[in-house]
């Protein structure tokens, strides 16, 4: 090196500029070397590698390879090649030195980034990361190894102790509690989601107020993204699960029964007291026969002590709507798409201005949404069209088509 700056000085130059063109040239050599053994790395080396790595059987060592860690390792070789040569520079060696240790921690920093980013990667190939995310643990302590580093470059340029620097942040501690106060809050909601075991990834929760409904896809520091059965995509603050109220649906795919709770409103002037005609017709049907003949059994053995059957409001009868509801709840139990093993029943409910409701009370044994719709529709499809053969009329308010039959009249 000393034959450079010699050399500079036979040509004529003062030692002034000599000197900083010398620097200059020695920066450069270094520089140049060390991006060249760089690439010589990343294109031979690194490749040859992927290679290697590729064809193994582990999955973390792709997932170092994807996030790019080794190529950022190799970016080091520069910084360390400029601090090793550091003495070459004399007055500015101190600069230098504090520049080329600047870059190192850097680069130390964008490579633990990227470790943090592929150990949340690989912990995600494990079941067990749908029950138990960690990435809003990873993301706190990358904020923590940010502070950390950037600490201790602040005190590399301004060539103070870093326990010294530290002491003094504590007088700015209000002041960062209230730049990170979403980061904090939303910490303690997700260790909260966590530990109660609330949320998962790929859990369907609702929460209107937010406009989510459907899938969680990522739970982080303070946010949780929700995709919507539309496709869209909203991002829930993490406290507003712990503050508000969501529903979420993980039972329901758990147990494998999806619920349904729908009523048939019955036209109340249509319900009456069944005839012997109407039972004969009745008993034809498959799943009503049996209940029929056992229930006429019962009923005339109670009126028996009764006095004036003849006058039907004086004994017990049977009604339509009643063989209905029979009709119903024993076509529901052999519906091969009822899951036998939750409740199954068909109610009635308090009569009101819209009829009686007949309340169809279910599980459909698959969770697949369009196979539940399809098997909800399948059963009131049916119930909808059996009614007029048990003498009831559905209720529904007047169409136009009502009142031009009407006026028909």
């Amino acid at each position: 090196m000393d034959r450079i700056y010699n050399s500079l000085l036979i040509y004529g130059l003062n030692e002034s500029t000599a000197k900083y063109l010398y620097y200059f040239i020695v920066i450069l050599i270094i520089v140049v070397t060390s991006v060249t053994v760089t690439l010589i790395i990343n294109k031979i080396v690194l490749r040859f590698l992927a290679k290697r790595i590729k064809n193994n059987k582990y999955k973390w060592d792709d997932v170092l390879l994807n996030n790019k860690v080794f190529q950022k390792i190799s970016m080091i070789i520069p910084g360390i090649a400029v601090y090793t040569g550091v003495g070459a520079f004399e007055e500015i060696s101190a600069l230098i030195s504090k520049l080329s240790t600047v870059y190192i921690l850097s680069i130390v920093i964008i490579t633990a980034k990227s470790l943090i980013n592929s150990a949340d990667d690989i912990y995600r190939q494990f079941p067990i990361s749908r029950d138990r995310p960690i990435k809003g643990l990873l993301q706190v302590i990358e904020i923590i190894l940010y502070i950390i580093f950037g600490i201790m470059i602040v005190s590399i340029l301004i060539d103070k102790n870093p326990v010294a620097l530290i002491s003094g942040i504590g007088a700015l501690t209000a002041i960062t509690t209230l730049i990170f106060k979403d980061s904090i809050v939303g910490f303690i909601a997700g260790i909260q989601l966590t530990w109660n075991d609330m949320l998962r990834i790929d859990d369907w929760i609702e929460m209107p107020k937010y406009g989510a409904d459907g899938d969680v896809i990522e739970i982080t520091l303070t946010t949780v993204k929700v995709r919507n059965f539309d496709k869209t995509i909203v991002t829930l603050p993490t406290y507003a699960l712990i503050s508000d109220s969501f529903k979420n649906w993980r039972g329901m795919q758990e147990t494998g029964g999806r619920r349904i709770k729908r009523a048939i409103n019955i036209d109340l002037t249509s319900i009456k007291f069944c005839t012997e005609e109407m039972l004969e017709k009745y008993k034809k049907v498959n799943f009503l026969k049996r209940y029929i003949e056992e229930k006429e059994k019962e009923l005339e053995v109670y009126n028996e002590r009764i006095e004036n059957t003849d006058v039907l409001v004086n004994g017990r009868n049977l009604t339509n709507v009643g063989i209905f509801r029979i009709y119903a709840q024993n076509y529901i139990n052999n519906h091969p798409k009822v899951h036998t093993g939750m409740t199954c029943m068909v109610r009635q409910l308090a009569p009101t201005e819209n009829g009686l409701p007949l309340e169809v009370y279910v599980f459909i044994n698959d969770i697949n949404w369009t196979t539940y719709e399809a098997a909800q529709s399948d059963i009131f499809d049916h119930l909808l069209a059996v009614a007029e053969f048990f003498d009831l009329r559905i209720f529904q308010n007047p169409s136009s088509f009502d009142f031009n039959k009407l006026a028909e009249k």
